[in-house]
């Protein structure tokens, strides 16, 4: 296997073990990481596996266009045109209430989570559509199609994520450009320890959602109760080799659980079922049943 691909934000998380992964399994791989210190630390873990010969680590902010291209031009000169494949990983969160979140913080959310990935699509499919083959994973969340409280600017900036990647999959098809949507779940990984900080710090005019915030950092903390981030490293590396992958593949149980909540249950009752669940409202009666009989709905054709 002698493809290359470009994993952004494998400093932690599914990013770093999708990179890892990949590289175990013969690509060249090229994972973007925020620091120097990040990316010797990914090349030792990689080494380790014996894989580190396969990886490489640029530093990158995702942010900087001027960056990007000189990043991804290097990239072009090494792999003789571009890389094959591109998963654009790179995230943050933003946890707290519309109202609590500045300006400042929504756009530097919306310029990691959803510019980001669009500046980088723009570097690469040139050389795709030359090549007449590449593929392109823009990995989204279950978030943008699931909503819950406190996680409202965030869901925006992965619905627009998905909005963008529906958009680029039929306009990047004609010419053998495969543009697939990554829906995870929770999985345990930095960016929840990142979120629960950030419940921890964040206070609000609203005593009741103070009180909901610091609870929900008592719960993201409890990283036993999340699958492990190589298990959705897993899926993307199934995703590349598939010939005709789907359009979108939603990633975990809590994922697809999620989809089918919003899908098929009234916003009368899937709201209430949220706002128990955020500790906004009381426990609503029968909701275990009510997850199990949503979970058991078979996936419309």
């Amino acid at each position: 296997m002698s493809r290359s691909v470009v994993v952004t934000g494998a400093s932690s998380g599914i990013g770093q073990a999708t990179a890892l992964l990949l590289a175990g399994a013969g690509y060249e791989v090229f994972a973007t990481v925020r620091s120097e210190e990040k990316g010797d630390k990914l090349r030792a873990e990689a080494e380790e596996k014996a894989t580190g010969k396969r990886l490489r680590t640029p530093v990158l902010d995702v942010t900087d266009t001027a960056q990007c291209a000189e990043v991804f031009a290097d990239i072009a000169e090494r792999t003789g045109g571009g890389p094959w494949a591109v998963v654009n990983n790179a995230g943050t969160a933003l946890p707290g209430a519309i109202e609590d979140v500045d300006e400042e913080q929504a756009r530097r959310l919306m310029a990691v989570n959803l510019h980001a990935p669009a500046h980088i699509a723009r570097l690469v499919l040139p050389a795709m559509r030359r090549r007449g083959d590449g593929r392109i994973l823009n990995v989204s969340s279950v978030a943008a199609r699931s909503v819950m409280p406190f996680a409202g600017w965030y869901s925006a900036s992965k619905a627009g994520v998905s909005a963008l990647t529906h958009a680029l999959r039929m306009e990047a098809a004609p010419w053998g450009v495969r543009v697939v949507l990554v829906e995870p779940g929770f999985h345990a990984s930095d960016m929840l320890s990142n979120a629960a900080d950030a419940f921890e710090r964040r206070d609000s005019s609203c005593s009741r959602y103070t009180d909901c915030y610091r609870a929900a950092a008592r719960s993201l903390r409890d990283s036993s109760r999340f699958p492990a981030p190589e298990k959705a490293a897993q899926a993307i590396h199934r995703i590349l080799v598939t010939p005709r992958p789907r359009a979108r593949y939603a990633l975990g149980t809590d994922a697809r659980v999620g989809v089918r909540l919003d899908a098929l249950v009234p916003y009368a009752v899937s709201d209430r079922v949220k706002s128990a669940a955020s500790g906004l409202s009381p426990s609503v009666s029968g909701l275990e049943g009510l997850m199990a009989r949503v979970s058991g709905v078979h996936r419309r054709p």
